[in-house]
């Protein structure tokens, strides 16, 4: 199955400053590699390489950040359009996240995913039949 990985675990894999945290989310992105089973979103690869290039210290030089992505655009990443703009509201509105969240979610509903890997939500949500799964409590290659 799918897994939509959020933002904050592909930072973790090129944020030094946090040893422990970037060993696991680098075991998480090796497994999602291996398998073929990782996700995302347009919205998560800008975050990504605005985070990388501009809050890490020391951070990731532009050609390091768009050679990530352009390696990450391999697991199909979901458009913003207006039907998941629509859905997000939707999720923002029935849940109370905030809109980047509920972007979020509507993304990885988007991509067929049943698991939503992210420290960024409560561990064991489930909205609309996506679980959330805290990447650091989570055991690497556990989920379905």
């Amino acid at each position: 199955m799918p897994v939509f990985v959020d933002t904050n675990v592909l930072v973790y894999a090129r944020d030094a400053s946090d040893s422990d945290k970037q060993a696991t989310a680098s075991a998480w992105m090796e497994h999602l590699w291996r398998s073929g089973s990782g996700r995302l979103s347009v919205q998560v690869l800008q975050e990504f390489y605005v985070t990388v290039t501009k809050k890490l210290d020391p951070g990731l030089s532009v050609d390091e950040a768009r050679e990530d992505v352009r390696d990450l655009a391999a697991w199909r990443p979901v458009r913003i359009e207006e039907a998941l703009l629509e859905s997000a509201w939707h999720i923002e509105d029935r849940f109370g996240l905030t809109f980047w969240d509920s972007l979020i979610v509507a993304a990885a509903h988007a991509a067929a995913c049943e698991t939503l890997l992210t420290e960024d939500l409560q561990h064991d949500l489930e909205i609309d039949g996506l679980r959330v799964a805290d990447p650091f409590r989570t055991p690497v290659g556990s989920l379905p």
